[in-house]
């Protein structure tokens, strides 16, 4: 489950964030489009980290 979710992480982000920042810029400020940006690739990055696998190591 936590695998599939990481996976499809870069493709929601590919498809949601470049509609989904602009509106926020115009709607709100551009500072929380920026904010939006950041927090996303943040907690995108510490998902990578959490679920990445080094090589030669073994799940039993």
């Amino acid at each position: 489950m936590n695998r599939t979710f990481v996976a499809f992480t870069p493709l929601a982000g590919a498809l949601i964030l470049p509609i989904l920042v602009p509106i926020l810029m115009v709607r709100v400020s551009v500072g929380a489009g920026v904010g939006l940006t950041v927090a996303a690739s943040c907690v995108w990055f510490v998902l990578m980290l959490r679920t990445a696998e080094m090589p030669g190591e073994h799940h039993s």
